[in-house]
């Protein structure tokens, strides 16, 4: 059973968690802030154990029986709040998982705790009925909010709650763990490390996942020819990437790392501060062909797009659109 000690990185969140804990000074409510991969979830569950857990100690001891109960995801009070709509959460779900159980007392342990993942998919709605609880939560009640997005919530939910955002991995702390832990070489390690930037989860999805591979080739084998391709090649690489809609993000974050490294090959002329070394001639050329505006035109098209995506508009006009933006300013 994974404790505190386990957690790479993070460790002003981890000193403040063990600290309250130990003083008996948690708050009733917490916004885990930190963009998706960075620890949220993990983090989460090993302070909710550490909550509940008989010992009494920081860490949790993961031999007594809500130790046991959490880690099999029956402990009866933790709630993990779901939703059935993937990307809402609604008034109803808010009301019936918490609002209308808060008040029933915990069956065994000192707390109940709910745990909200992508908190930042609470409609206004939710969102509303939520703060009824915060502003007057039973002393037993401890919630919280996992989120990527914190522009999401309402201000009287921010004000409500305590804000601890998750900073980047330092790049030894990765390579450390990639290697070690994970059993991956040098330069592949080193090669996830500089991509994920700061991002573990990130890292570690890039290390061990072969889908994770083949988006990698096939946006690089895509981004190596983009300036040549005609508008029928466009719009079959745009459906050969719908194969690849549930992790999307990690395809765009592999072409916005590409463009990058083109720039800092404007910059420099050099591949020493690139992360795609053994793509230096290609970019070499697509660095000439473009303007320094341009490069920046297309970096912010590739967060326009996942904006959009996240938006729910439709796939293949938003891909579509961001490889014509890349086409006209690799001229």
């Amino acid at each position: 059973m994974a404790n505190f000690s386990d957690i790479i990185g993070h460790e002003d969140i981890v000193k403040h968690f063990k600290s309250s804990i130990e003083l008996g000074k948690v708050s009733h409510a917490y916004i885990l802030n930190g963009e998706k991969g960075s620890g949220k979830k993990t983090l989460a569950g090993i302070v909710v154990k550490s909550l509940q857990c008989e010992s009494g100690d920081p860490d949790p001891c993961g031999t007594c029986k809500s130790c046991l109960q959490a880690e099999s995801g029956n402990q009866p009070d933790i709630i993990w709040v779901n939703h059935e709509k993937p990307n809402v959460i609604s008034v109803d779900e808010i009301r019936s998982q918490i609002v209308n159980d808060i008040d029933l007392k915990p069956y065994s342990s000192k707390y109940k705790i709910y745990i909200i993942p992508d908190a930042q998919m609470m409609n206004p709605q939710a969102q509303n009925a939520l703060l009824k609880t915060l502003e007057e939560p039973p002393e037993y009640v401890i919630i919280m909010l996992l989120t990527n997005n914190m522009d999401k919530f309402l201000p009287t939910i921010l004000s409500r709650c305590i804000v601890l955002n998750f900073k980047p991995v330092q790049p030894l702390q990765m390579m450390e763990y990639l290697v070690t832990q994970l059993g991956v070489d040098q330069d592949k390690a080193r090669f996830c490390t500089d991509f994920a930037q700061g991002n573990l989860g990130k890292a570690v999805r890039l290390a061990i996942s072969t889908d994770y591979n083949d988006i990698r080739e096939d946006s690089i084998r895509l981004l190596r020819r983009i300036q040549d391709m005609e508008m029928d090649e466009v719009i079959l690489a745009v459906k050969n990437m719908g194969k690849y809609k549930l992790d999307i993000t990690d395809y765009i974050d592999i072409m916005t790392m590409w463009f990058r490294d083109i720039l800092m090959v404007k910059i420099s002329n050099s591949p020493n501060k690139i992360i795609f070394k053994k793509e230096f001639s290609v970019m070499k050329k697509q660095a000439s062909k473009a303007s320094y505006e341009g490069l920046e035109q297309i970096l912010e098209a590739m967060d326009k797009l996942k904006v959009r995506l996240e938006a729910n508009v439709n796939f293949d006009i938003a891909m579509e659109l961001t490889l014509l933006t890349i086409k006209e300013n690799l001229k």
